[in-house]
């Protein structure tokens, strides 16, 4: 561990002590993130009576973080994930280097302004890495260092750059921060730096039992380089006096609420309770007697993250052969009236506290959004610093064109996740260039799920060239062939990591202006662990395709907890994603290849893919030979629904989706026999039914013609409609016509059993349908 706690031999230094142009450009990029929060609380009118919010203590303690970073060391290639409550210091610090107009600096957390945490998406100013859900923004860099890599490997024009990550310490209590500092291949990528903000405090309260020993030692294990900023330049000359050394053992030694506790103290009470009453009180006592008050005030918060000499030190030595983290100790509402109070994260200055901190910088509380003379030495700072951080923009690669249908259509049994890696196999041979973009993502499932042919076809992507161990013997099936231009990343069991890296992937169109088709693979049962960072994913504009298999109760021999009952909802109600449920391997090509051309473009959308291991005859699809109708069927397929076994003048329809197209089916001819017609519909994604139904309504602009197909107003008829997975998801298709509605679903935790008893358990099996068809029908 590097520990920065003496600048003794370094060159002149600046800090917040002295009259200079960084130190003046801290000041003010603290008193504009506090302005701004004060202006959206206290100045902006507020109607409703609301909360509004923001993090003045949170952003305090970035402030020389950030100056120090963006207005010294930052290049225009590297990219910057910012802690989400700092959200006001970066847009400050964009204020300042001109990329932000005057007018969004009084619309924080205001409709159509600056949003409550720095969005890619939705903020007008330049945001790197959309944050605000924990742990989340912190990891996102390290999965944009993998796509940047594979991006110039592979067709250039990447350039180069560090990917820093700012966040705060609380944030290092999500898991999945951990499982992404341990993946094996984290560690030979040099150009991640996280800067862990250590104020030692949460929402709540002074976290009592933080250290940043074990913090080390813990990112030490995992191959990071560790700097640790600890104390800052009056701290340390304070330690080389008598009674030095005392000092600094009390300071480090004591506990965290007692150090935060000091922090609020005027000079009286510090000379009172600063020496403690151990053995080095004496020591202490006598160091800090003839020390002025002002002095001393300013020594007890003296951090290393708030030195800009130290920080400075400390960026000097970030070592880009692995990952590097800075452990910075900082202030929690650092140079506010609120610093080091236990309960301040959500503190906010009264108007009275703010006209003060404004007479204290020279400010004016009237017109607090003034910048520096552009003749000013800080002036000067900021543009030399926004003319090296100009980027132009990215030239877009042209979109390769991705075939609609491939033609296969399989009459042998087969399930719906082989199709899977089949299409993707077919790619290779029938669309290279579309299948040079394709990425493959699973967390240590590839065979599992299917993958195995693709991944032999395309390698696997590792930072170097790694040799295959196994490439000569005759009895392995699937060869893990690693170099720096594979296509298939696997990041172990780690459904998070999963989700993050396809949503980097999935941005490369907009960083780098090439796009890349990422998919990600893992067991159903696990969408749910994944669905909360992929969403957010999705919102700051990463574009993926998410599949999920297998799926449902049919996953019968593994028992309940790997069935899936709620993933069928996702697609429901997941923005920016469609999902489908196939139920034959024709339909996972046209499904997956729309999927893939919806990616990598401005208005491009993810999609969710549903898929079964249960062999199904793919006889029962019936498609049609004649080109003109296979293309009508794809069409529905796509659009939401088909009619698989029409019917002209139904006594009842079933409407089934996936796995249970089967048992569908046995019901038809069943009640057929009985005397009773039955048409039946399969369902392929009951979210375009359900946008179909809010167009039809007027709600959307969404086309509703496959409702006119599928389900006419003039064939309307009792229907029972029944799917592997919870019965809300298709229930909602009997307002189409308001008919009379059976749903048959899964409702309860799932059992181990055979396939047929596991139906028969949750009344999804063909007796269920049959039963369900003639009460509806009489």
């Amino acid at each position: 561990m590097t520990t920065f706690e003496s600048s003794d031999d370094a060159a002149p230094a600046v800090d917040s002590y002295e009259d200079s142009a960084l130190a003046a450009i801290a000041a003010k990029v603290l008193w504009l993130s506090t302005a701004m929060i004060h202006h959206a609380n206290r100045v902006r009118p507020n109607p409703s009576g609301l909360k509004v919010g923001g993090h003045q203590a949170s952003s305090a303690s970035m402030v020389e973080i950030m100056t120090s970073l963006y207005f010294e060391h930052l290049r225009s290639g590297d990219r910057v994930s910012v802690k989400p409550h700092a959200s006001p210091v970066l847009h400050s610090i964009n204020y300042l280097l001109g990329s932000l107009d005057e007018k969004y600096m009084t619309t924080l957390r205001d409709f159509g302004g600056l949003q409550s945490y720095p969005s890619r998406s939705k903020d007008p100013d330049p945001v790197d890495y959309s944050t605000g859900s924990v742990g989340i923004g912190a990891t996102a860099p390290i999965w944009g260092a993998f796509a940047r890599r594979y991006i110039d490997t592979v067709f250039g024009g990447a350039g180069t750059g560090r990917q820093y990550s700012l966040l705060g310490d609380a944030e290092l209590d999500e898991g999945a921060v951990w499982e992404a500092v341990l993946d094996p291949s984290v560690r030979e990528l040099g150009e991640i730096v996280w800067i862990v903000d250590l104020n030692r405090q949460s929402l709540d309260r002074v976290v009592p039992h933080i250290s940043s020993d074990r913090l080390h030692d813990m990112f030490h294990a995992a191959g990071w380089q560790v700097l640790t900023v600890k104390f800052g330049r009056l701290l340390e000359e304070l330690f080389t006096r008598a009674g030095g050394e005392q000092l600094r053992d009390r300071i480090l030694t004591m506990p965290n609420a007692e150090y935060q506790r000091l922090l609020r103290c005027d000079a009286a009470q510090l000379r009172t309770r600063l020496p403690g009453d151990g053995d080095h009180a004496a020591a202490v006592t006598e160091l800090i007697r003839d020390l002025e008050d002002d002095t001393l005030i300013r020594a007890i918060g003296n951090l290393g993250g708030h030195d800009l000499t130290t920080l400075r030190e400390a960026f000097a030595q970030i070592d880009d052969t692995r990952p590097t983290v800075i452990i910075a100790y900082t202030v929690k509402g650092r140079g506010l009236p609120i610093q080091g109070h236990p309960q301040n994260h959500s503190s906010l200055l009264t108007t009275e506290q703010f006209a003060e901190l404004a007479a204290a910088h020279g400010e004016d509380s009237e017109h607090p959004f003034r910048r520096f003379a552009d003749a000013s030495a800080p002036g000067g700072l900021c543009r030399q610093a926004a003319a090296r951080l100009h980027r132009e923009p990215s030239a877009a690669a042209a979109l390769p064109s991705v075939p609609t249908d491939i033609g296969r259509t399989p009459t042998a049994v087969a399930n719906t996740q082989s199709a899977l890696g089949r299409t993707l196999l077919d790619l290779t041979r029938q669309a290279p260039e579309v299948a040079r973009r394709v990425i493959t993502v699973s967390p240590d499932v590839s065979s599992s799920t299917n993958l195995a042919g693709w991944l032999n076809k395309a390698g696997v992507w590792s930072p170097t060239e790694r040799r295959n161990w196994f490439d000569d013997d005759a009895e392995t099936i699937m060869h893990w062939r690693e170099r720096p231009t594979g296509q298939h990343m696997e990041l172990g069991i780690a459904e998070t990591n999963l989700v993050g890296l396809i949503g980097e992937l999935g941005a490369t169109w907009s960083r780098w202006g090439q796009p890349l088709f990422p998919i990600g693979v893992l067991y159903d049962p696990f969408v749910e662990r994944a669905l909360e960072p992929w969403s957010y994913g999705i919102y700051a504009g990463g574009q993926s395709i998410l599949v999920g298999t297998p799926s449902g109760v049919t996953l019968a021999a593994e028992g309940g907890a790997h069935q899936s009952i709620k993933t069928p909802s996702i697609g429901l109600e997941q923005p920016g994603c469609i999902s489908y449920e196939p139920a034959f391997a024709t339909e996972v090509e046209w499904i997956l290849l729309d999927g893939i051309n919806r990616l990598g473009r401005p208005d491009g959308t993810s999609s969710y893919l549903r898929l079964s291991t249960r062999p199904v005859q793919q006889a029962l699809a019936q498609v049609p030979e004649d080109p003109a109708a296979r293309e009508r069927r794809r069409r529905h397929v796509l659009a939401g629904a088909y009619t698989l076994r029409p019917a002209s003048t139904p006594a009842v329809c079933i409407v089934t989706m996936g796995a249970l197209a089967t048992e569908a089916i046995e019901a038809a001819d069943r009640l057929a026999e009985m005397g009773v017609t039955a048409e039946v519909i399969c369902v392929t994604s009951p979210g375009q039914l359900y946008r179909a139904v809010q167009g039809r309504d007027g709600l959307s602009t969404a086309p509703s013609w496959i409702l006119d197909q599928v389900f006419p107003a003039e064939r309307a008829t009792p229907m029972v409609t029944v799917l592997d997975g919870h019965p809300h998801t298709l229930a909602f298709l009997a307002t189409i016509n308001h008919v009379r509605c059976k749903s048959l679903g899964v409702s309860n935790f799932g059992q181990v059993g055979d396939l047929e008893a596991v139906y028969r358990y949750h009344g999804i099996d063909t007796d269920s349908i049959v039963r369900a068809s003639l009460d509806v029908a009489n």
